[in-house]
């Protein structure tokens, strides 16, 4: 059986106030035309399919599309709720979609519910498992604590107990949303931290012959058979060296498996760029990234006059200005009270600014206004004392 895995669409997203909702049909049409591309059998979508709980009418119009062109395609969808998504919203019809060959898993209890196909190997059954809030989810899967561990083996157990009551050689998928331990994760994922711990470790899923998961945004292998897709798009600068794709698993009869990435379109390719604000600006070796989203991390010593109307002079799709100048080491043995030590308040103040600029003190200008200020201080002062 061919299984095409994808997840954390979260349709609706921006990218830093850029709306990504035509880049995502752009997706949406790939996925579409992959399916009949690579002759698919069924698509697996493990969560986070919105970016909210409440989405936006675009964005529901986006996934309603989707769902209709998959249908029409006659490839069966098996998908379950992410961390993003309203469960309760994104189960609603599921009974009726699921005539369609759409098949939406968004509530713990029915975890242990498949959806069976059949290939001419056999059955396969793929097991949904939404995002398991602990809290919320532990009495429902009699889980012995609150924690992501302890939920997500509790319904595993479920999963083996109703594989085991199918015939022999029936094989077994399960979609997940969660952090499981071995994978690297980004910025953009919501932490799900739940009393410090997130990670849960693979061998919570053994007994299945494929794990789909969902959650990171970067595609990964934690093991040979446990995967994820990652996130269609970037949304974020932390995933700039990301190659963002589906999985093509091919899953054979004895419960071989073969695994191929299949590339995503990208809208527009990200570039973290570093250093003095005048390097950045005549470096040719930039220009590649003249048509990038760009993050700007400038180090100068101090902020230089107008930097993104300047960098957006030669890179018009940058999005993010980070400063951090490089700045001077410090004494780290000398107490506060000895660096102060002599010193007026106005000298403090210009030190102050030295020290923020990475050893660059204030202009002849900026002094003038330090002065100023502090002149206007000892007179509120003073009319205070007189007024005692």
């Amino acid at each position: 059986m061919r299984i095409l895995h994808t997840s954390d669409w979260h349709l609706g997203r921006t990218f830093h106030r850029v709306p990504l909702l035509e880049a995502q049909a752009a997706y949406l049409d790939h996925l579409v035309e992959a399916v009949r591309t690579h002759a698919v059998d069924v698509v697996v979508v493990a969560g986070d399919v919105y970016d909210r709980a409440v989405p936006s009418l675009a964005a529901v119009r986006l996934f309603d599309d989707v769902l209709h062109r998959l249908a029409d395609a006659g490839v069966p969808t098996v998908m379950i709720s992410g961390n993003h998504d309203s469960a309760r919203r994104l189960g609603v019809g599921a009974g009726l979609i699921a005539r369609a060959g759409i098949h939406l898993r968004t509530d713990p209890g029915d975890c242990a519910t498949p959806v069976v196909l059949s290939d001419t190997q056999g059955d396969v059954a793929f097991y949904g498992l939404p995002y398991l809030e602990p809290a919320l989810v532990r009495d429902t899967l009699g889980a012995v604590k609150a924690g992501h561990e302890a939920v997500l083996s509790a319904a595993m157990d479920r999963v083996r107990a109703d594989l085991a009551s199918r015939p022999a050689g029936t094989r077994a998928v399960v979609l997940a949303h969660a952090f499981v331990a071995g994978g690297e994760p980004s910025d953009s994922e919501r932490d799900i931290t739940v009393g410090g711990v997130a990670a849960v470790p693979a061998g919570v899923f053994d007994g299945v012959d494929y794990v789909a998961l969902g959650h990171l945004h970067g595609s990964q292998t934690v093991t040979e058979r446990v995967r994820y897709s990652g996130s269609p798009l970037a949304y974020s600068f932390s995933e700039h060296a990301h190659r963002k794709t589906m999985w093509l698993i091919d899953l054979g009869g004895e419960g071989q498996l073969a695994a191929e990435r299949v590339s995503c379109p990208v809208p527009r390719t990200l570039a973290r760029l570093r250093g003095h604000l005048d390097v950045l600006l005549e470096d040719p070796a930039l220009e590649r990234h003249e048509e990038s989203w760009v993050e700007a991390t400038l180090t100068d010593p101090a902020r230089p006059d107008e930097p993104m109307a300047r960098l957006l002079e030669r890179f018009p799709h940058t999005l993010s200005l980070v400063f951090e100048p490089e700045r001077a080491p410090e004494d780290l043995l000398a107490s506060y009270a000895q660096r102060l030590r002599g010193r007026d308040d106005h000298q403090i103040a210009e030190d102050f600014v030295a020290h923020v600029r990475g050893g660059s003190g204030p202009s002849e200008q900026e002094r003038t206004v330090l002065r100023a200020a502090f002149d206007d201080v000892r007179v509120v002062d003073g009319l205070t004392e007189v007024a005692r």
